[in-house]
């Protein structure tokens, strides 16, 4: 039997007048994957937490927050049990004080952290990275903030290379986002990476996140693509079938997954994805692929992997799409 993944630790520190949505969104979020992978028959990824300096405080608001726990004794690379995520974020003002004393508590804290990536992670989200910054963990980074923070982040932390316009920025262990509703952005790519593409695509499309946006927005993820629509079957469709990509997918078999005919299903697509079934089963595998090339996988493994029939069926779907080059030089790139 294999053995179950860890489940990593995400703790969302809390100051007072914390934005509520930059942590409300994703926390929402990791809530939404552990129930997906739950309905899936999958244990659990995330265990959430919610710790401040103060047991009480109050959010950005003025909703009461009430019993949050301590700042974790020891949340250190080499001690640490599996993997954890520390998010940090923004609060309110023109720029962000620092010498409050639970502002001051938090500090210390951050600065006792040995991150390292794949076990202990920083995710800042909006102005979280100047807390980030002013604890020293961004020197000799890339890093971004909300637009309006920008120069503060570099006047904080000159060593950074702070990155605007973008909505998060990767240098792990840190993850910064640009604010608000970037920081959903940021963990739903997070989740991708940990639990995969499908099962973030599922988050977002129960999220009601018509668009999910990368690290080179405006990317759009294959499999979020075709999926800006409310209709109930039609999602149930295309989460089987970004779930499983390479299986033995044809029009009739999605059918009986949506409950309807071949022929309706057809028309449900073509009205409100604004793509056939087939072209849209091919999108998702020409996806599956790159994502195997990507990963060293041969042109052949990769067609295999991602259920194409042949090398021949792949290279065609890849020049169908406009896709740049040819399989074989993703392949090269991941070689090489």
């Amino acid at each position: 039997m294999d053995a179950q993944p860890p489940l990593i630790r995400v703790v969302f520190v809390l100051l007072p007048g914390s934005l509520v949505l930059d942590w409300a969104g994703p926390a929402e979020a990791l809530r939404i994957a552990n129930q997906r992978l739950r309905a899936s028959g999958a244990p659990p990824r995330f265990a959430i937490e919610f710790a401040s300096p103060r047991r009480d405080t109050v959010g950005s608001v003025g909703i009461a927050l009430t019993g949050l726990a301590p700042l974790p004794d020891l949340l250190t690379a080499d001690g640490a049990d599996g993997a954890a995520w520390v998010v940090l974020v923004g609060m309110p003002g023109d720029t962000i004080p620092i010498d409050t004393p639970e502002t001051q508590d938090l500090l210390h804290w951050l600065r006792g952290l040995r991150l390292e990536a794949g076990r202990l992670e920083l995710l800042t989200i909006c102005a979280g990275s100047l807390l980030a910054a002013h604890a020293g963990a961004l020197a000799g980074r890339r890093a971004t903030t909300h637009h309006h923070h920008l120069d503060e982040l570099r006047a904080v932390e000159p060593r950074c290379e702070v990155v605007g316009n973008r909505v998060f920025v990767l240098d792990p262990p840190v993850y910064s986002s640009a604010g608000v509703t970037t920081g959903i952005d940021l963990l739903l790519h997070r989740i991708a990476d940990t639990c995969g593409e499908a099962l973030a695509a599922q988050v977002a499309q129960t999220m009601v996140v018509a668009l999910r946006r990368g690290p080179h927005d405006p990317e759009l993820s294959p499999f979020l693509a075709y999926r800006n629509h409310l209709h109930a079957a039609l999602h149930r469709v295309q989460d089987a079938v970004s779930e499983r990509p390479q299986a033995d997918w044809n029009v009739p078999r999605m059918a009986e997954v949506a409950h309807t005919s071949a022929r309706h299903l057809t028309r449900l697509f073509v009205e409100h994805a604004g793509v056939a079934p087939l072209a849209y089963l091919r999108r998702l595998r020409l996806a599956a692929a790159q994502l195997a090339l990507a990963s060293g996988a041969s042109v052949t493994r990769a067609a295999e992997l991602s259920g194409f029939g042949s090398d021949t069926q792949l290279r065609r779907a890849w020049h169908q799409f406009g896709l740049p080059g040819s399989p074989s030089d993703a392949a090269g790139l991941a070689r090489g």
